[in-house]
């Protein structure tokens, strides 16, 4: 058991960093991780012995795990927003304006297209551990990026002319 704690340790936190961009709702997230975690556990038997990294086998349980979770009919149950910020400093101000332009821009992609910049840009997996976590091949994966990059530049551009 501490064998596998130690290995799954590092692992933790880029985990609840992708479930928090599925399911965008950090006590969802933290459950997802930690479901994640305890299906990994059960399953560590049938974890192949020639696997090179225990990153992409485990983000793959816990995107599965999240998107499990999204897919559950109480997930459409509107959720309460956390309460405004009062008295921020402009700058501050347009950290928020330009987080909430950058989630709408985002909330325009598929799934897969989020996972994919997720994986990719904000938890830095290369190319071919992105592949695995979402079961593409890297083609698709390296294709899917350039897209979805794609489509998120106009959106940003705007926001910068204004």
């Amino acid at each position: 058991m501490a064998a596998f704690e130690s290995l799954l340790a590092p692992l933790l936190e880029p985990a609840l960093q992708l479930a928090y961009a599925i399911l965008r709702d950090w006590q969802e997230a933290e459950d997802a991780a930690q479901e994640g975690a305890l299906k990994a556990w059960r399953a560590i038997g049938r974890l192949r012995e020639d696997t090179s990294s225990l990153r992409p086998w485990y983000l793959t349980i816990v995107a599965n795990e999240a998107r499990s979770r999204r897919r559950n009919r109480w997930w459409s149950v509107l959720k309460l927003s956390e309460p405004p910020l009062t008295a921020v400093s402009s700058t501050a101000e347009e950290a928020v304006s330009l987080r909430a332009d950058l989630d709408a821009a985002m909330r325009r992609l598929t799934e897969t297209e989020r996972l994919i910049l997720t994986l990719h840009f904000y938890l830095d997996l290369p190319l071919e551990e992105v592949s695995r976590v979402v079961g593409l091949s890297r083609a698709a994966v390296k294709s899917r990026l350039y897209r979805a990059t794609r489509s998120l530049r106009p959106a940003m551009r705007e926001r910068e002319s204004a």
